[in-house]
């Protein structure tokens, strides 16, 4: 693991516990709301242990610091929420949950696999704007459908079902990275470097790509937690776009750098994505 995974860690669990110590105490408060007081805490707990962070480690470290403090004090705050059963808000709570575990996870992962090109960016946090953008809509969906419809958010069985989708895709998509090992990357290579092979065991025996089938499915569900009939549909919809176009360049560069291999393993396993077949020779 590279030495940032390790700094990462200890942000992420510092964010935990300095979230749960808050929480807990401004909880005792009476006359309030329970999801007030975690905000509260939240945005103290994160500014502490910032602020802390900044006055021991250098600029490079606090870059790693800040963004695992972060990550670490919502994981914990969507926790709460469902650990002090604040009602109508338990769909949320793992939506929280859900979203800080994986950009986490990403890097932390990658630490391990890939740490030659680790950086902050590993995060995934700056993803894109169309992913930012997806977010923001996805959260006014969320508030203005609770404010005019708060029944249709409570946690049942639909919500379950997206838990399950994301627990799924993220386990898939985490297997799929530690399986490829350093072959895996969140960009697509230009170049083929000396040590990358093409991996064909494991997951990939099941599906060309996994790591995409788990991000996928792992979209999806987070609208379903939600119960955002709306961006269900769209994150469906605009998530098939981009994995059918990236799919599309990625398995040009596969077959340059593999060639008549890959065009083998093309006709032995499927994308794993529905109705994406990627790029085939002709």
């Amino acid at each position: 693991m590279h030495l940032w995974g390790k700094v990462g860690c200890v942000g992420c669990i510092a964010g935990i516990c300095l979230q749960f110590i808050t929480g807990s105490l401004i909880l005792n408060i009476e006359d309030s709301s329970p999801l007030f007081l975690l905000t509260i805490s939240s945005l103290s707990s994160f500014a502490i242990s910032c602020a802390i962070s900044q006055k021991f480690a250098d600029i490079i470290r606090f870059e790693v610091l800040w963004r695992s403090h972060l990550l670490g004090v919502l994981l914990a705050f969507g926790l709460s929420i469902n650990f002090y059963n604040i009602k109508d808000y338990i769909s949320l709570g793992w939506y929280i949950m859900i979203m800080s575990f994986f950009h986490f996870s990403e890097f932390l992962v990658t630490s391990i696999i890939r740490p030659q090109t680790l950086s902050t960016d590993s995060f995934l946090l700056n993803h894109s704007k169309a992913y930012k953008l997806a977010a923001l809509v996805s959260w006014i969906e969320y508030l203005v459908e609770f404010y005019f419809f708060p029944s249709m958010k409570g946690f049942g069985w639909f919500s379950l079902l997206g838990l399950v989708l994301c627990i799924g895709g993220e386990a898939l998509r985490k297997i799929a990275m530690l399986t490829a090992g350093s072959n895996f990357d969140h960009l697509i290579r230009t170049h083929r470097e000396d040590k990358h092979k093409l991996v064909t065991s494991g997951i990939y025996g099941v599906f060309r790509h996994p790591s995409y089938v788990g991000w996928f499915y792992w979209s999806i569900g987070t609208q379903i937690i939600l119960c955002n009939p709306l961006c269900i549909v769209a994150y469906a919809l605009t998530s098939w776009r981009f994995f059918n176009e990236r799919v599309y360049e990625e398995e040009i560069t596969l077959l340059n750098f593999f060639g008549d291999q890959y065009v083998s393993y093309q006709k032995k396993v499927s994308t794993g994505l529905p109705f994406i077949r990627g790029y085939t020779l002709t």
